[in-house]
């Protein structure tokens, strides 16, 4: 389901690809396709396209998107390694919308099925048959191997006094070692600390400790916060990793000494 605010921009969307041969389908992903929109979603949109005619659509992606409405602003997506995408943002009413471009073969190596809004013929049905969908999982081990060193990186950080610099490493702490492990179980789809306060309520006044301000004792205090909430979701998530105790009693040493 749609919400009212984005079925516009989809209606649109799909007027356009259907006057253009080398589009075959136009697939919602994201909060649309698991049925989670609400009032401030976004749009997120794949564009099917010929395997011939998928360069060239690419390179007018910015012509397509200014055709489906009053387009503000455009940028692709290399900033988050998919040059395939096209970021929007249109308006007034402000609305925010990705639009990727892909062939069957890229179809194939996706994160999730969607809903198909409209199709050309059978193309993403026959994708579909000889391939599946996998939501990129945590993997607990990567994860044990490199929090220490960014540990040690942060409190090196706040020593020479760079504390916006540790205070986005804090936030790389949370995102992508805390969050990660704290929501193993909680949902087939992890994406950092978004929607953790739903999906682990218990650990919220735990997470605020490790929001610093621009001080160096703060920051340091959150970082051993961040420590104290690495290793509990850890050991909570019953997972079997090789500890990188060495490595751990330094930094949690150096930072100590601190």
């Amino acid at each position: 389901m749609i919400p009212e605010h984005l079925q516009a921009m989809a209606d649109s969307v799909v007027a356009e690809a259907a006057k253009d041969p080398r589009v075959l389908a136009v697939v919602a992903g994201g909060s649309v396709a698991t049925g989670t929109s609400d009032e401030y979603s976004d749009l997120d949109l794949v564009l099917l396209c010929t395997d011939e005619g998928q360069p060239e659509c690419l390179a007018e992606a910015k012509e397509f998107a200014a055709r489906v409405g009053p387009l503000l602003s455009s940028f692709t997506g290399e900033h988050v390694g998919e040059p395939r995408l096209l970021i929007a943002l249109y308006g007034p009413p402000l609305v925010h919308v990705d639009l990727k471009f892909v062939t069957s073969d890229g179809l194939r190596s996706r994160v999730e099925d969607g809903v198909v809004l409209w199709q050309r013929d059978d193309t993403v049905d026959r994708v579909r048959t000889d391939s599946e969908a996998a939501w990129p999982q945590p993997d607990p081990q990567w994860i044990e191997d490199r929090f220490w060193v960014w540990v040690h990186y942060a409190a090196v950080k706040i020593a020479r006094g760079e504390l916006f610099e540790a205070i986005e490493t804090l936030g790389a702490l949370r995102g992508v070692s805390i969050a990660p492990l704290a929501t193993l179980g909680r949902t087939q789809r992890p994406a950092g600390v978004r929607r953790l306060e739903t999906l682990a309520p218990e650990l919220v006044p735990q997470l605020r400790e490790t929001v610093a301000t621009a001080e160096a004792d703060d920051c340091l205090r959150a970082l051993r916060a961040a420590v104290d909430v690495y290793r509990k979701v850890r050991d909570d998530s019953g997972v079997q990793v090789v500890r990188r105790t060495a490595a751990e009693d330094a930094a949690v040493a150096f930072i100590s000494a601190s």
